[in-house]
């Protein structure tokens, strides 16, 4: 997975390439067969076996290749490969194990022999795009054709190329004739697209698969804040671009930066990467890019001694020893990686060890450049004039087994799995095309593909289909965009107490038809390299409690936020909540604000302490009234009670008491007759109190009018039975005005939210405001009319100074009710209610204190003043009575 120039000038080549090329059929005599060849074939490295069909395939034997330079005067020279690669080679020789294992599978392809025909790319595009027109044209030597060119094509299918780049390039073209290309490492997202790769399939997943298998792993340990570090390639690119998206979409991760890796070692570019890296409070940086850009940061990393940090490898270094170095693990230690899924190749170790330089005559250049980088020995001596290396000649008897070699090691099989299911696949959907029952085909007429006239076009339909099973329990097929159900093997890099190192499977992630992607972990086997031996915490912002609700941070990613506490009425309920939800109408939040509750009911209650003072105090003082009513009627033959007018004086304290009384009807929950009742009972009560003092003051004024000459009339025309008139006219009246309230706007029980959110106050409504006011104002113009004649009055003669005491019960009164206006108003829910009601006890003891204490105070502890004698002010005038 390199970088390249750009496709467009490669596919330019291409065309060129095709413009000057031509395959013809020449005779040139009679003993010599038509062929058909290139008008300028270049040799391309190879490893090719006969077979009635044959399968390509693209393997990187060498790591690198010297391009030679074009001067244009001389013949175009071959590009020379270098640096044996012992994996690729062995990758190809799984191919050939899978072909020879199908050869001898009666089941599966009875009567059909495979061959193959395997080149080297030597990880340069243009010697793999040459590889890949020589299978797909039929150019190469190994390809025996008929003299007209007919017969099955030279190559039915291509497994390769190892590279997302070499892939883009070659399946670009080989799309075109929809010839079959089936990757077994080319890992790029933008493969998928059917459109631009039609005949493109892979047995690996796609790094989109990739991406969201690491998004998994991040929500496994609620990692939101991440690094991202990139190869600039194919590959780094687009697996950057899903990251964004899929992390965008999901909502459950930012990107604290994303740093492209330079191809080449500049200090100065790695320099300023791992200051980013320092300077960052993510703690995990996933790495997407290739093993030999991830050693240049990681020495970086290590000579900045950055360490905390939580690795996430891609498939592309998750194995990579070359990473596994004392130095590093320090630093790389606990690592989680996306491995390609393993699996198990019976057979293949066996097959490996039949490789011999003499092994196959056509392919000895391969198996001898094997032999002599496994045995670090050479089968010709150096030319006259070389320096000898000191390397002994190859026998061709070394004995694999005796050789401590990675190309033996079956442990882990992750790339050689992949070409086994991709030749596989390519092996069953040939089976399937040739079991076709003729008339029952899906080509045109319903016709079938015959051996002898086999397209590649042919084999996609059936490609397209295969569902099998391997050996090793994974299930192969493809899906409409050519790629593999995707599985992976999560890994981790654990350092051990030696100093040695252990990569170890922690996990799979893997996507099924009927469970859809799953991720599975056994967290108790992975290696965390933290003093804590857990996974570290990596969040821009800790995440918002129940009760608060994300307020992002203007300017900064999604994933940096302040946490907001919700406000009154409103809950969050969950983790990170965007917004916070009202309660109903009857809840209010909790003082957490997590959760709704209901609202507390409030009203004046017996049960409360303010309520049982009023209630204590409403029926203290109609105790009090009950009593002094009692000591009046007990003593009512005395001079005192005689000379105060008993009647009005019973009838004041009989008022008296209905007011004491009265005042429970605003205690307890309102109710429609209590709420009815109250204000009716309280404006009668203190009408008919009133009316018994303004009579009371009458008959003062008229008793002091008899006692001048000529005043005994007014006596006369205001005797007990207009006492009584009066007094039950007044009252008549505010009965009246209380029954027009009643009747017209009705009081009535209501639940009152506006006072407090989080409270339900109870209260009675008036109704009427005007009622309410004339009901007031009826009752203040009684008791005014009251204190002006008792103040008028209150200069008579001592033994008629009842009005002073009329006045001073009238001003109490009076000041009680003046002050209760504006603190009824001011006084919201079961205070108002309370107000009124001390209003009420205030002004009823007020009055009761003021015109019956004195009297109760002669009666009960001065009896001695209690005569005709006293009271008509013949003894001591010290005393009032």
């Amino acid at each position: 997975m390199m970088a390249f120039s750009d496709l467009e000038v490669i596919l330019c080549m291409v065309l060129v390439l095709q413009m000057f090329s031509s395959c013809f059929c020449s005779n040139v005599s009679s003993s010599v067969s038509s062929t058909c060849q290139l008008q300028r074939q270049f040799h391309v490295n190879g490893i090719h076996k006969t077979g009635d069909v044959v399968l390509g395939g693209l393997f990187v034997f060498h790591l690198f290749s010297v391009l030679p330079e074009f001067s244009y005067t001389t013949e175009p020279h071959e590009p020379i490969c270098h640096g044996f690669n012992v994996l690729g080679f062995r990758h190809a020789q799984t191919m050939a194990f899978a072909i020879d294992e199908i050869n001898r599978n009666s089941n599966l392809l009875p009567n059909v022999t495979l061959g193959y025909s395997m080149y080297d790319n030597c990880v340069a595009v243009g010697v793999g795009f040459r590889g890949a027109l020589l299978m797909a044209s039929g150019q190469g030597d190994h390809f025996l054709l008929d003299n007209n060119c007919r017969g099955p094509p030279p190559v039915l299918g291509i497994v390769g190329d190892s590279s997302s780049t070499h892939c883009i390039a070659i399946s670009s073209v080989l799309g075109l004739y929809r010839v079959p290309m089936v990757s077994y490492f080319a890992t790029c997202s933008c493969l998928s697209d059917q459109e631009r790769f039609p005949s493109f399939f892979r047995t690996i997943p796609s790094d989109a698969f990739q991406v969201r298998a690491m998004l998994q792993i991040l929500n496994r340990f609620g990692w939101t804040w991440v690094g991202l570090l990139i190869s600039d390639d194919d590959y780094g690119l687009h697996a950057a671009r899903s990251l964004q998206s899929d992390l965008a979409q999901s909502g459950g991760g930012c990107l604290a930066y994303l740093e492209v890796l330079p191809w080449s070692n500049d200090p100065a570019e790695l320099r300023r990467i791992v200051n980013v890296m320092k300077k960052s409070t993510a703690r995990v940086v996933i790495g997407f890019a290739h093993e030999s850009l991830m050693i240049h940061i990681l020495e970086e990393v290590v000579k900045q001694n950055v360490t905390g940090l939580q690795w996430i490898a891609s498939e592309a270094w998750t194995a990579a020893t070359g990473l596994q170095t004392p130095d590093l693990m320090p630093y790389l230690g606990g690592t989680l990686g996306i491995a390609i899924r393993r699996g198990e190749i019976p057979g293949l170790r066996d097959f490996l060890l039949r490789i011999r330089p003499d092994s196959d005559p056509y392919n000895n250049y391969n198996n001898n450049i094997f032999w002599e980088y496994t045995f670090q020995c050479r089968f010709s001596p150096p030319p006259a004039g070389w320096l000898d290396t000191g390397r002994a000649l190859c026998t061709g008897q070394e004995d694999l087994e005796n050789v401590a070699t990675t190309f033996l090691d079956m442990s882990d099989l992750r790339p050689e799995y992949n070409v086994y299911k991709a030749v596989y696949a390519l092996a069953y959907a040939l089976d399937d095309m040739l079991q076709c029952v003729p008339g029952r085909g899906p080509f045109r007429g319903h016709s079938c593909a015959s051996l002898q006239k086999l397209q590649p076009w042919q084999l996609l339909y059936y490609l397209e289909r295969i569902n099998f099973t391997t050996a090793f329990g994974d299930q192969v097929s493809f899906d409409v965009n050519g790629d593999a159900l995707p599985i992976y093997d999560v890994m981790n890099w654990h350092w051990l107490s030696d100093g040695s190192t252990k990569v170890q499977t922690v996990g799979v992630v893997k996507k099924s038809a009927s469970t859809g992607e799953e991720l599975t972990m056994d967290e108790d086997r992975i290696f965390w390299n933290f003093d804590s031996k857990q996974p570290p915490r990596s969040v821009c912002s800790e995440s918002c409690p129940p009760g608060t609700r994300v307020a992002r941070r203007k300017g900064e990613p999604l994933c940096c936020f302040d946490c907001i506490p919700c406000s009154e009425g409103k809950i969050s309920n969950e983790t990170d909540s965007m917004e916070c939800i009202s309660c109903a109408e009857n809840f209010w939040s909790s003082p957490q604000r997590d959760h709704c509750i209901p609202k507390r009911i409030e009203f004046l209650s017996y049960h409360e302490p303010l309520g049982i003072c009023l209630t204590t105090a409403s029926l203290l003082g109609t105790l009090i009234c009950t009593i002094v009513l009692g000591v009046f009627i007990y003593h009512r033959s005395t001079p005192i009670v005689r000379a105060n007018n008993s009647e009005l004086s019973f009838q004041l304290l009989l008022s008296l008491k209905l007011c004491f009384l009265c005042s429970l009807l605003f205690i307890g929950h309102p109710r429609l007759w209590t709420c009815q009742l109250r204000h009716a009972a309280f404006g009668i009560s203190f009408v008919l109190c009133v009316s018994c003092i303004l009579v009371k003051t009458m008959v003062v004024l008229a008793v002091f009018k008899a006692s001048k000459p000529g005043g005994g009339a007014s006596l006369k025309w205001f005797g007990a039975v207009q006492q009584r008139g009066t007094v039950l006219v007044l009252t008549s009246i505010q009965a009246a005005i209380c029954t027009a309230w009643l009747v017209s706007s009705s009081p009535a029980p209501h639940k009152n939210t506006q006072y407090h959110s989080d409270k339900i106050v109870y209260e009675c409504v008036i109704g009427s405001t005007v009622g309410f006011a004339v009901l007031l104002g009826y009752i203040g113009f009684l008791a005014i009319l009251s204190l002006l004649l008792a103040f008028f009055a209150r200069k008579l003669p001592d033994n008629f100074n009842e009005a002073k005491l009329i006045t001073f019960s009238m001003l109490i009164f009076c000041a009680v009710w003046v002050a209760f206006i504006p603190a009824y108003i001011n006084s919201p829910g079961k205070y108002a209610d309370a107000v009124e009601v001390f209003a009420i006890l205030a002004s009823s003891f007020g009055l009761l204190v003021a015109l019956f204490g004195q009297k109760c105070y002669i009666i009960l502890l001065r009896p001695e003043r209690n005569t005709k004698k006293a009271v008509m002010g013949r003894g001591s005038n010290k005393y009032n009575t």
